[in-house]
């Protein structure tokens, strides 16, 4: 089954250029793209989960760089110029 749909033709215009630059033979593959994206779940993390990564990288980080030193007074100087 087919349906019409009334669209501007300035978004018809992005929607063509879209599906080419994204390697699609017409607005019609683009859309069917987009619809199993959107659809498709997102796998999120539990916030402890998420806040365990965090503090991982944190010391990762400082233990590959050291303690970061503050940097608002260099970024006040900045403005200031």
């Amino acid at each position: 089954m087919t349906r019409t749909l009334t669209i501007s033709d300035n978004l018809y215009n992005q929607l063509e250029s879209e599906a080419r630059r994204q390697g699609f033979d017409g607005i019609e593959r683009l859309l069917e793209s987009l619809k199993s994206r959107v659809s498709s779940p997102v796998k999120t993390l539990p916030r402890d989960e998420a806040v365990r990564q965090i503090n991982a990288l944190r010391e990762q980080l400082f233990n590959k760089y050291g303690e970061m030193q503050d940097s608002v007074h260099l970024v006040r100087e900045d403005r200031a110029r």
